[in-house]
């Protein structure tokens, strides 16, 4: 498979879990994490616009590989060029780590449009970033597999790309459940985060081949740990390095 390279991440890599971490403060004070989300973001939108692409699921082969920071972090500073209106989705219904991680109700959301309970606009908010609102996971229910199947689910996304230029959604992990199958044929593509040193090889291969080379936009390799200052100089010269050293002195 021919499957795009998008990034390299540094660090543990890992996502929030169960712990509740503020997702818009994660990697503010760093400037080569933040510069990394910048690079990242510029491949995505250059590639989905040469695609003509507009809905993207950000996923994982299991849980744990950073998917869910990945697609805040980088809806985040998609919405700060200011050029774009850029809707994120909480659509891990089981999780809901995203909707945790920005401080908003769980409910109503997805779920709730998804069951006719709630109508578009009542499920969207906005966030504390200027240019994007979210949607949360809603209520769990016994079933998310079988209610994002529905039609249901293919009318939200209908109304998602007539309101909004770039729609993210935080999809569940493909390996332990059937939930971003179930959203595959709906979304224009995804992008897979790959953690390394955590994920099986195998398990990856078997994940990009269940959901198709067509449908991946890229991968993001996450998790690297660097040695020493000495990876950063190689890799960013010492532009960031000497920028992080005048802040402490400061």
């Amino acid at each position: 498979m021919k499957i795009p390279f998008l990034d390299l991440f540094t660090g543990n890599g890992a996502d929030p879990g169960r712990e509740r971490v503020d997702l818009l403060k994660v990697g503010e004070e760093d400037p080569i994490f933040l510069e990394q989300f910048k690079a990242l973001r510029s491949k995505l939108e250059y590639r989905m616009d040469v695609l003509g692409w507009k809905v993207i699921g950000v996923t994982s082969t299991i849980a744990g590989e950073g998917k869910t920071l990945t697609c805040a972090k980088v809806a985040v500073s998609l919405a700060r060029t200011k050029r774009k209106a850029v809707l994120l989705v909480d659509a891990d219904i089981r999780k809901a780590d995203l909707s945790k991680g920005f401080g908003t109700p769980v409910h109503p959301g997805l779920t709730e449009y998804l069951l006719g309970a709630a109508a578009f606009p009542d499920v969207v908010r906005k966030s504390a970033v200027p240019g994007l609102d979210t949607v949360s996971s809603g209520t769990s229910v016994p079933a998310p597999a079988d209610l994002l199947a529905g039609d249901g689910f293919a009318t939200f996304i209908e109304e998602a790309r007539k309101r909004y230029h770039i729609v993210l959604l935080d999809t569940p992990p493909i390996l332990p459940v059937a939930d971003t199958m179930s959203m595959r044929e709906r979304l224009d593509g995804l992008i897979f985060v790959y953690r390394a040193g955590f994920t099986p090889l195998a398990m990856f291969k078997q994940a990009t081949e269940d959901i198709g080379e067509k449908k991946i936009l890229g991968v993001v390799l996450n998790g690297v740990e660097p040695k020493s200052e000495r990876y950063y100089g190689k890799y960013y010269g010492h532009y960031y390095t000497s920028m992080k050293a005048k802040e402490v002195r400061e």
